[in-house]
């Protein structure tokens, strides 16, 4: 018990210091001075909007992973659960995932731990797939814009390199023999077979995905800049693909640096977009306060 938790403050340590150290180097860029200039500036009505667009993001999440379970759950405490998730993964970096949470909170009512760990992955699986989606068709309509910045093949690599590892993972079943991971394999090519169910599933998520992107464009219009579409629908899928990467502390320095690198691009301020990657995390942050509210809520009910 000791050496595990000693690991886990090891590996936090680490993600500390990734983020301290991208940061200094986007910091450095940008100008703390200016980065702290835009932030005031931000007009908080959009900042608002923003947070609200994401309140609307969260229950059709939830509906998308309402599809991928094996019985059917009240609505009410899916979009509970999904708060829930969203508050441990951007407040609480670093202790418990909020993907672990939901988890937790399925196998408590089901007792099937591959089962639970199937949907919540398939449904994370279908969302990135659907962010990489929009990306490549993006990327095919604006071809020869990217190419003048050599970001041509980005997205379509990614995509690409997605669907080739889910293909090696998936195919081979590696780790079947593991009990959990049998359940967990038997649980995905269930719904690989249901393409009807996947289908809709990809639609919610293409609506999930969208008015995400929509909040990081209210976030820019408060802040007095109005991002290209193209670029958004190119660059937001490339950003929060390398963010899921867990080398940071809640993607900080990893986000910054990814935003400030690629709507660089275009011509955008480092300081600019510096202050829209955080601004987009604080409206995230915010509104996943909720999921405290509900935390407590399910913790001291009967």
């Amino acid at each position: 018990m000791e050496s595990k938790t000693k690991k886990k403050l090891f590996l936090i340590a680490v993600k500390v210091l990734v983020s301290a150290v991208l940061l200094t180097v986007v910091f450095r860029k940008a100008g703390l001075r200016d980065v702290f200039s835009h932030l005031g500036a931000m007009d908080l009505r959009y900042f608002g909007l923003s947070c609200l667009l994401y309140i609307l993001v969260v229950p059709i999440a939830a509906m998308r992973w309402g599809l991928l379970l094996d019985k059917k759950y009240p609505a009410m405490k899916l979009v509970s659960l999904y708060f829930i998730g969203s508050f441990f993964n951007n407040i609480l970096p670093g202790a418990v995932g909020g993907d672990t949470v939901k988890i937790y909170y399925l196998y408590k009512e089901t007792g099937k731990g591959g089962n639970s760990a199937g949907s919540v992955f398939l449904d994370r699986y279908v969302g990135l797939f659907t962010l990489l989606f929009i990306g490549l068709v993006s990327s095919v309509f604006a071809f020869r814009e990217l190419a003048t910045v050599r970001m041509q093949w980005v997205v379509p690599s990614l995509f690409s390199a997605y669907v080739a590892g889910s293909l090696i993972v998936f195919g081979f079943r590696i780790g079947k023999r593991i009990s959990v991971l049998a359940d967990f394999y038997d649980y995905f090519h269930k719904y690989l077979k249901n393409r009807k169910t996947l289908f809709k599933a990809f639609l919610l998520s293409l609506a999930v995905q969208t008015l995400s992107i929509g909040t990081i464009q209210l976030i820019a219009l408060g802040l007095g800049q109005k991002l290209p579409f193209a670029a958004l629908f190119i660059f937001v899928p490339i950003i929060i693909t390398v963010t899921t990467i867990p080398i940071s502390i809640s993607g900080f320095g990893v986000r910054e640096g990814a935003f400030s690198l690629l709507f660089g691009l275009i011509g955008i301020p480092p300081q600019m977009s510096t202050s829209i990657s955080f601004l987009w995390f604080l409206s995230v942050a915010v509104t996943s306060l909720i999921g405290l509210v509900e935390y407590l809520r399910l913790k001291n009910g009967p």
